[in-house]
């Protein structure tokens, strides 16, 4: 079963808003110190909520959604922003030769929330982000890990049982789908799915590319239980134990949300 969000824009809106202002600049500002001098860049911005407590702090920020009807709402829940020119909603491509033109080192924040999970050819975009930056800028990564309870986003799913089942999007993709047909799921549904499984990120994999393509990891934050399941669930949010943390492979089946800043 689709949580309420999945399909009302306003409380999808309000969530991003709320997770955002608590958890991800707070996290952001220990260790890089923000202005209104600054511009950040939010890719995936969805309905910009990520980028509500930006604007509100009086930084200049630019989101780029490749969805029309989310950039849409982005650009009428923001629009007092936009009005004056501190924000802007972009439908396009980030690998589009108009974004690297118009924005290539223009930003001291790139913002990726809930996003780098569902990008193809990671090994592509992540230094392909370097060309955004300007000298000394950072990148914020918030993400699910695949191996997670439920890092497939099968809560997407129509029916209760599937939505609420941890684990079985790690299955072989011939049985993932076998199932997912089975409970009756639509074709959009299914094929969004097989995409997250095929773009699904570890732990392991995204700190290994982000030291491959030289940048440093200048903070991190590993959640047992994501901030957003306040939000989302009434959970009270809590960091993983820094034993599991030490863990690799492991850590990913019980953490359900981290946090990174790197700089390159």
């Amino acid at each position: 079963m689709a949580l309420i969000q999945h399909n009302d824009e306003k409380i999808r809106f309000q969530q991003q808003v709320d997770n955002a202002r608590d958890y991800v600049l707070p996290f952001i500002e220990q260790a890089f110190q923000l202005d209104k001098n600054c511009h950040v860049l939010d890719i995936g911005c969805g309905d910009g909520g990520v980028m509500l407590p930006f604007l509100e702090r009086g930084i200049k920020s630019t989101g780029i959604e490749l969805d029309e009807q989310k950039a849409v709402f982005a650009k009428q829940f923001l629009y007092t922003y936009i009005a004056t020119g501190q924000a802007e909603i972009i439908n396009l491509n980030i690998y589009e030769a108009e974004a690297l033109e118009k924005y290539k080192a223009q930003f001291d924040l790139i913002i990726l929330k809930d996003v780098i999970e569902h990008i193809f050819d990671q090994d592509r975009f992540i230094p392909y982000l370097k060309q955004f930056l300007k000298p000394g800028g950072r990148v914020y990564f918030g993400f699910p890990p695949w191996y997670m309870p439920h890092g497939g986003h099968q809560q997407v799913c129509t029916h209760k049982f599937l939505a609420a089942l941890p684990y079985f999007h790690l299955l072989p993709v011939a049985l993932y789908r076998l199932i997912l047909k089975a409970f009756g799921e639509s074709a959009p549904v299914i094929k969004e799915l097989l995409e997250i499984k095929s773009t699904g990120i570890s732990i392991e994999r995204f700190e290994r590319l982000v030291l491959k393509n030289n940048y440093t990891i200048e903070a991190k934050k590993h959640y047992l239980i994501n901030p957003i399941y306040r939000f989302k669930f009434g959970w009270k949010p809590k960091e993983q134990y820094s034993l599991v943390q030490k863990i690799p492979f492991f850590r990913n089946f019980l953490t359900t949300c981290v946090y990174y800043l790197i700089r390159k």
